[in-house]
């Protein structure tokens, strides 16, 4: 430790006269330091040598002489082992501006393969910090690595290649310079290359080539520059993938629709193109011990092209519930996830569609054993938000009284009191329309679930959003139609908790209120 300083001191005064002999002299010191790790990672920190280092290496840069090679490759391994799985370390480098001076040094040795090498383990260190997406977004590195990428033969340096698009990829910025550098082109002829090999690297190469592909695709930019209007070539070629017979190639197709269908332009084109029958031959072919993964991505994509209001009417007639539905047999709670809210999106406002799922006796009852599956609040929510959509779209007696004899009612009662307001609004709404529709066969439920203390309890909250309030006021209106349960209003003195909320800053919750009081007062 002691030889340390002065190596840093001469390292200072080399970066003036640059003779290499005393610079390699200098720089194995540094590396013998560094390899006792912890302790010699400080000294070199405390003696500012980062700094120093990140200097040599600017003004040695543009010299591309096999001598000067050397020595920058040894500059870079030592700000790796410097900063090697030290977050704090890697912050430093990044804020001293180290990203440009290595994207430069990639630009000018890309010959020079150990140097590159170093250059690439250098970006996949830093690369995982968010701080150096930015600057890293600020440089040519897309079009840098896109060269090298199209240069390399060997499996091992397009893996290291790759360790730095994937988290490089995640910025929106850098998505779309790499599709401008022409990534897409070099990953779709890696994915035709190796799609028949049953080669282990070939098969490891054609995952990180179609999953890298999706992470592009998760942009706005970048996706909707390779949709094209969805006359793109990318686009044509992802929908090839979709039948194809390569499970890997299945997932990242249904993968890339469901990316593609994040606005309703794409999803209306999508669907108005076929694209709906494709999805559900590829769901067709997994739903006898099926691969789960491609299962789920394919529910992914119709749930989204589910959204917009032009879709549904056309996705039911093509026949999507009934392809969604053969899966309510799945324990997968990711495909349970998917299925329930792709359902959910294809009866909103459809009450037809609403009515004739809401009378199958089998899905309803699978719904309310999801409403107990603690261990998933997912699949627990989703499946409380469909019972209510049943409900809610339907307006219709049947499903209500399918509903009451499979015990859903006291879910909708314990959704009232979700964290969510939405939830909360979706489930009151639902629960006034059995009350106005079918009282009498709900009530018992209605009451063994404590829905009139829940009520009394919303109301009196002060951090009750003005909705639910509203909401909780018609309910209660509805309930006094049944005996019991009026019983059970007047009980608890709702009188007092409804006067409070006429002065309510909320017009229309003060305006129920009004109403509500009156009601109570006639009735009691």
């Amino acid at each position: 430790m002691d030889n340390l300083s002065d190596t840093l001191k001469k390292l200072k005064i080399t970066a003036v006269d640059k003779t290499e002999d005393s610079l390699e002299g200098c720089l194995d010191c540094l590396l013998q330091a560094l390899a006792q790790n912890n302790e010699g990672r400080s000294a070199v920190d405390q003696a500012g040598g980062a700094q120093i280092v990140i200097d040599h290496l600017r003004s040695l840069c543009s010299i591309t002489d096999p001598a000067n090679e050397k020595l920058l490759t040894v500059f870079c391994g030592m700000l790796m082992n410097y900063s090697n799985e030290n977050d704090s370390l890697q912050a430093q480098l990044i804020n001293m501006g180290v990203i440009p001076t290595l994207v430069k040094l990639l630009g000018i040795h890309c010959q020079n393969a150990a140097l590159t090498e170093m250059c690439l383990v250098a970006f996949g260190n830093l690369a995982e910090l968010e701080s150096s997406k930015e600057q890293f977004a600020s440089t040519n590195i897309a079009e840098e690595l896109v060269k090298l990428f199209k240069k390399q033969i060997e499996h091992d340096k397009r893996e290291m290649i790759f360790e730095v698009l994937a988290p490089l990829a995640e910025n929106d910025a850098i998505k779309l310079q790499l599709v401008e550098a022409g990534l897409v082109e070099c990953l779709l002829e890696i994915v035709q290359q190796k799609v028949d090999s049953d080669k282990e690297d070939d098969i490891t190469e054609l995952k990180t080539g179609s999953d890298l592909m999706v992470l592009l695709l998760l942009g706005d930019e970048s996706m909707q520059k390779l949709f094209e209007g969805g006359k793109g070539s990318v686009f044509q070629r992802v929908l090839s993938w979709i039948p194809s017979n390569n499970h890997q190639l299945q997932l990242a197709g249904a993968l890339a629709i469901a990316n593609f269908a994040r606005n309703d332009a794409n999803c209306i084109h999508m669907v108005d193109n076929g694209i709906v029958e494709k999805l559900m031959d590829l769901l067709d072919r997994h739903v006898e011990d099926g691969n789960v993964t491609v299962q789920h991505a394919a529910l992914s994509a119709l749930r989204n092209l589910a959204i917009p209001v032009i879709n549904k009417a056309k996705m039911l007639s093509a026949g999507v519930t009934e392809a969604v539905l053969k899966f309510l047999k799945s324990e997968m709670p990711p495909v349970q996830f998917k299925l329930l809210g792709t359902l959910r999106m294809l009866i909103d406002a459809q009450a037809e569609a609403a009515e004739q799922l809401g009378k199958n006796v089998k899905l309803v009852e699978r719904l309310v054993e999801w409403c107990e599956a603690k261990d998933h609040a997912g699949v627990m929510g989703e499946s409380n938000r469909l019972l209510s959509a049943l409900i809610r779209h339907s307006k219709s007696k049947d499903v209500i009284k399918t509903i009451v004899q499979s015990g859903g009612i006291k879910h909708l009662v314990t959704m009232a009191t979700s964290e969510h307001v939405i939830m909360q609004n979706e489930a009151l709404v639902a629960l006034a329309l059995i009350a106005a529709l079918e009282l009498g066969t709900a009530e018992k439920d209605l009451e063994s679930a404590k829905l009139v203390q829940i009520l009394h309890r919303l109301l009196a909250d002060e951090r009750s959003a003005p909705e639910i309030k509203y909401n909780s006021m018609v309910l209660i209106c509805a309930l006094m139609g049944s005996e019991c349960l009026h019983k059970e209003v007047q009980d608890l003195a709702f009188l007092d908790v409804v006067s409070k909320l006429r002065s309510h800053e909320n017009k229309s919750v003060a305006q129920q209120a009004s109403l509500t009081e009156q009601r109570l007062t006639v009735e009691s």
